[in-house]
């Protein structure tokens, strides 16, 4: 059967159970959620979606009523109070338990709960009378797990790490005896589903532990509690505490619901609660101190005891409408595991049998089992893809690709490292090596020294349908899939075997550049030299002819190009270059990766006039300075542009109007401030080759960006091979790259080997190869979206279009503002 027959509903239903949860989901979905049409969303695990109606609803509620103070006593502020309280109700109700048996403490998130418990806990330190506490951790735990550790450390504190494989393998078989004598008090913690993987550890561990039938309570007198980590599992499971009564459940309600952001809470069992000492008291914590001694005796109440101040009450009060909506869409926990499982295993099972043509297999899933059951399995599936040759295809050229056909998924190593390591085979001593390399967490880079350094995950939401698998799976096999696509038959008809017996159950060469004359001129003032077809001489060979074609400035960020002839060279690169950006109403820059009809506005540079030109389709042509010598009324402005502050100046009302109403939206215009400098990071190669520190406007990495015409050519010329509809001409294509210097006669790629240039006297440093993302696929004239050129882009380079294999490379100016640039004849010279 052919991979497209089996991408089919009809397939999905045979493996999948229960799907929906009536049958107006589709019409349900596309109520509730319009704003995700066109969008293949794949990250519920990190933040899944809420509903429209939540947010009416809510904003009916909090218009319609009045909220005060909980802790005055007037009638607003009582209001609230019992709405809270009703809250606190309806959570404890949700995870099937009663105020009698849990409290509910809320947090800003789970983060910040397990953060209270490592604070609060009665950890004791080891004395020649005592032993000490153990803080013990599953290896698959959440960085902010592991991070209790920083605080245990410095109060003599046993750390111990412990995995998957010791928990379930080093066990005893009767249950302890009481220990009367030894009541040290230990910290067992174990995630209830990996966020990794989507495994899901038994529940009963929680008992075992406490009890001391599992290790490591069995070889540790004392008593024992356990803090268990349910805000990946609670996403998409139905949590009972009256069958896992855990000592401390931290969670976040943005995993559940979507809304509200930046609520949590700690679910702490009664029981429990009197051991957690405090030292910090915040205002409503106390039921009386004294400010003039140490007098401090806490409130009676756990939550009040533990919430320090006000709570964000109108968060709460939204998670009311979070809840009603959930049941009101879904019917409940029960209903939305078995949906979202049916949909991750329906991925697993196509994911895992897709192959190449030569019958290698397309992608290296990690898991410890076959998606059997939603008892074991979450809605999480985690993998790499590889190629034909068995070689893995880097997290970020798949996320890239993935972005060209809207569909968001989670890369990297998910904050999850002791995973990443077991799946990846990745030493400690590795992560330390890749370190020195310059990756960490949360960066691209994801190939080091041929090893991956993370993963792709895909997760599903109770809201996800069987066309965001479909999407996702005809995605892989157009873009990653050596054709023709192979099936693995054998695998696919044991994985259904398997699924319907669940559900019956239950350094480079470098080139040289020269010519014979530099223009001299004033240092403080951009002077002049010619820069138009020059040629090749390498010393194994007869001459061939290098031309600088073109020249492009692009004076407002993500903005239209200005093509120039005849160019001053500044400090920062070619003069007003990126000088000016856009932002939106909260002051973040605005990309044609989040608003393309940015590449419509056609800036043009007027120095004489000292104007800025910004013209559109449709809007008249108005002007701002170039140069603005009078600072007094101008407002400072902070943005960031690829991650690093930095300094602005407003320029004025006209353009932000003139902005807002091209792009219907409210944006304002900004420049870099003259006198604000910010330093370029080197990389690789180039590290090592200057001195002195390179400054940038407003760019992305470096002053330059220069791309050659044979090599645009060789992938139109790939685009039109692969897909017959396809008519870029090479301008158009060249123009989706954005370059400053483009350059013909060279070989396909040859410039990949380039460390450097020389420009007459001006000596240009190749500071890296620029990672290519979906920018490329805006069409520079209308603002439209392809998927071309990076898909071909991808299949040229074998898929693998990562920082160092794109179609054009950066630079950076090692003589100072020397030179201006226009077009004439030089020598090139490749050096030995």
């Amino acid at each position: 059967m052919a991979f497209h027959q089996l991408c089919t509903f009809e397939t999905f239903q045979q493996v999948s159970g229960r799907y929906g949860y009536g049958e107006n989901f589709r019409d349900v979905i596309e109520q509730e959620f319009t704003r995700i049409k066109g969008i293949t969303y794949l990250d519920h695990a990190a933040a899944t979606l809420y509903p429209e109606s939540v947010l009416r609803d809510y904003c009916r509620d909090i218009t319609s009523n009045l909220y005060g103070n909980p802790h005055s006593h007037n009638p607003s502020s009582r209001l609230t109070h019992d709405t809270v309280d009703r809250v606190r109700y309806r959570v404890l109700q949700h995870f099937n338990t009663t105020p009698e048996e849990y409290s509910v403490i809320f947090t800003s998130g789970c983060t910040a709960a397990l953060k209270l418990v490592a604070e609060s806990f009665p950890w004791r330190s080891h004395t020649e009378s005592q032993a000490g506490s153990h803080f013990c951790y599953l290896t698959d735990s959440h960085t902010s797990v592991v991070g209790m550790r920083g605080l245990t450390s410095s109060r003599g504190v046993v750390t111990q790490p412990v995995s998957p494989q010791e928990l379930e393998n080093r066990a005893k078989d009767e249950a302890q005896v009481e220990d009367v004598i030894c009541q040290t008090p230990h910290l067992f913690c174990y995630p209830a589903q990996s966020n990794f993987s989507g495994r899901k550890y038994p529940l009963n561990h929680v008992k075992g532990i406490q009890a001391r039938r599992l290790y490591p309570a069995c070889a540790h007198q004392g008593r024992w509690f356990v803090l268990l980590d349910a805000a990946s599992y609670v996403s998409c499971s139905p949590l009972s505490l009256q069958d896992c009564p855990a000592d401390f459940i931290p969670i976040s309600f943005y995993k559940i619901f979507g809304f509200p952001t930046g609520l949590g809470a700690l679910l702490v069992r009664n029981d429990a609660a009197d051991i957690l000492k405090k030292t910090y008291f915040g205002g409503g914590t106390a039921a009386a101190y004294l400010s003039g001694e140490d007098y401090y005796v806490q409130a009676a109440n756990i939550s009040d005891r533990f919430e320090d101040g006000t709570v964000s009450f109108l968060d709460i009060i939204g998670l009311n409408h979070a809840f009603e909506a959930l049941y009101r869409i879904t019917g409940g926990m029960h209903n939305i595991q078995q949906h979202t499982f049916g949909l991750a295993r329906y991925t697993y099972m196509l994911l895992s049998s897709l192959c190449h043509g030569n019958g290698r297999p397309v992608a290296h899933i990690y898991t410890e089992g076959q998606f059997d059951s939603p008892i074991t399995q979450g809605a999480v599936l985690n993998f790499n893809l590889m190629d034909s040759n068995g070689q893995i295809i880097g997290y970020s050229q798949v996320d890239r690709m993935a972005n060209l056909y809207n569909i968001h998924v989670r890369t990297g190593c998910f904050c999850n490292t002791g995973a990443c390591q077991s799946f990846l085979g990745i030493t400690s001593q590795r992560v330390k090596r890749n370190l020195q390399a310059g990756h960490v967490c949360g960066d691209n880079i994801d190939i080091v020294d041929g090893q991956p350094t993370g993963s792709v995950r895909v997760s599903f939401g109770y809201m996800s349908t069987f066309e965001d698998c479909q999407k996702f799976l005809n995605f892989v096999a157009e873009c990653f899939v050596e054709k023709p696509v192979r099936v693995d038959q054998e695998r696919l008809q044991e994985l259904k075997r398997a699924a319907a017996a669940s559900e019956d159950s239950n350094e480079s060469p470098s080139i040289k550049i020269t010519n014979g004359e530099v223009y001299k001129g004033d240092e403080k003032k951009p002077t002049e030299a010619s820069l138009k077809g020059f040629q090749l001489r390498d010393s194994n060979s007869h001459g061939v002819a290098y031309t600088l074609t073109n020249i492009y400035i692009y004076p407002i960020k993500s903005c239209g190009a200005y093509e120039v002839h005849d160019w001053p060279v500044g400090p920062l690169g070619l003069l007003y270059d990126r000088g000016w950006m856009v932002v939106n109403g909260n002051g973040v820059c605005l990309s044609q990766k989040r608003e393309p009809r940015l590449c419509l506005i056609r800036p043009q540079v007027h120095i004489r006039s000292n104007k800025l030109l910004l013209q559109a389709p449709g809007m008249d042509t108005i002007s701002v300075p170039l140069e603005n010598n009078n600072h007094s009324h101008t407002r400072v402005c902070h943005s960031k542009v690829c991650g690093d502050r930095v300094e602005t100046v407003d320029c004025g009302d006209e353009a932000a109007s003139w902005l807002s109403d091209f792009l219907g939206q409210p944006c304002r215009l900004i420049k870099q401030r003259p006198d604000f400098t910010r330093e370029m990071k080197k990389r690789g190669r180039s590290v090592c080759c200057s001195a002195t520190s390179t400054s940038l406007s407003l760019v992305n990495e470096a002053q330059y960006l220069m791309i050659s015409r044979a090599s645009v050519e060789l992938i139109q010329n790939l685009m039109s091979s692969r897909f017959e509809h396809m008519l870029l001409d090479t301008q158009s294509v060249i123009s989706r790259f954005r370059a400053n210097l483009v350059i013909a006669g060279v070989e396909p790629f040859e410039e990949d080997n380039w460390s450097h240039l020389v420009i007459g006297s001006t000596q240009f440093m190749v500071a890296g190869h620029c990672g290519r993302c979906h920018m490329v696929g805006i069409d520079q004239d209308t603002g439209s979206k392809t998927k071309e050129p990076l898909m071909s882009l991808s299949a040229y380079r074998s898929g693998k279009v990562i920082t160092g294999d794109v179609c054009s490379f950066s630079l950076y100016n090692l003589s100072g503002p020397q030179v201006s640039f226009s077009c004439h004849i030089i020598q090139a010279f490749r050096l030995l």
